[in-house]
Order: C-alpha cells, then sequence, then structure tokens
C-alpha cells in the first residue's frame, strides 16, 4: 500500500516538472545552462521525446506534454492517495 501511494506522489511530482517544461517553453531567453532549468529538461525530455516522434507534425504546437499529463492523470486514478 505504501508503494503504491508513493508512486501516486512521484507520478504528481513529475506532472510538476510538466507543468515547469510547458512553463519553461512560454519564456523565450530562458538560460537553459542553469542548473534548476537543465534538471526540468532532463528530468523531462526522455518521456517527452518519443511521444513527440511518435505523434504527426503539428507545427509549432507540441502535444507530448499534454499526452503524458493525460496518462499520468489515468495512472493516478488507480493509485491510492489521490
Amino acid at each position: 500500500m505504501i508503494i503504491l501511494q508513493a508512486a501516486s506522489v512521484l507520478l504528481l511530482l513529475y506532472q510538476f516538472l510538466i507543468f515547469a517544461h510547458i512553463l519553461l517553453s512560454w519564456v523565450p531567453n530562458v538560460d537553459r545552462n542553469s542548473p534548476l532549468i537543465r534538471f526540468v529538461y532532463d528530468m523531462t525530455e526522455p518521456v517527452l521525446q518519443p511521444i513527440r516522434n511518435a505523434l504527426p507534425s503539428t507545427g509549432p504546437i507540441d502535444f507530448s506534454p499534454m499526452i503524458v499529463l493525460i496518462i499520468i492523470w489515468v495512472l493516478r486514478m488507480f493509485l491510492p492517495g489521490i
């Protein structure tokens, strides 16, 4: 039971990282060499990139974060501690 609750919390934290990634993508002059920003991108890109590659090209709009957020939402529905 504790492991499932921990998984739910980790998914929630990852959801916050995805939101941070989205917000950072809206900032035009963000310093990607900053340790905090580098951490956000290093944690999210391994998940976002394969989804981005699987989706058809939609021009400047990237739907991969939305897909990941939906997957996290579905996974968290089946875990306790929400």
